[in-house]
């Protein structure tokens, strides 16, 4: 349990993508303000530039509704493997959400979007610097022991 903290009742948010590579500190986010259709395209299209022209990506995802929505057009590049229902002990980034909210944004009263965006970005960069983070996060055995 964590413990008791200040709370603020206003509603703004800021939602991170990501896409880590399991074993490696391999990542790519965005920080967008909506989660939807529209921005998880947005997210795949960035993505997709960034995998190189001989490689295609298996991108392991829970059933969230905008994960795979049929207005969704996937880039050739990458396939979409929706995991079991309720099941996110299954993917790695939900350790890196948890290691993200635990070390650097929980118990923070920010003031606006633009506070959010920010405290958001630098949570992923700090994460990102630490060499090795992204590796111990999500070097689970069992995918380790299927990835080439």
């Amino acid at each position: 349990m964590r413990p008791p903290g200040i709370a603020d009742n206003r509603f703004t948010f800021a939602y991170i993508f990501a896409a880590i590579e399991p074993g490696t500190d391999n990542a790519f986010a965005l920080v967008m303000p909506e989660v939807n259709t529209d921005a998880m395209q947005q997210f795949l299209d960035g993505f997709a530039a960034t995998i190189a022209k001989d490689e295609h990506v298996a991108m392991v995802l829970d059933q969230a509704g905008w994960h795979g929505a049929k207005a969704l057009r996937v880039p050739t590049n990458i396939t979409l493997v929706p995991l079991p229902p309720y099941s996110p002990e299954l993917s790695p980034v939900e350790r890196v959400w948890l290691h993200l909210k635990e070390r650097f944004l929980s118990h923070r009263l920010l003031n606006d979007y633009d506070s959010i965006l920010d405290a958001a970005c630098a949570a992923w960069n700090r994460l990102l610097a630490e060499a090795g983070r992204i590796t111990s996060l999500t070097s689970y055995p069992w995918i380790l022991a299927v990835k080439p």
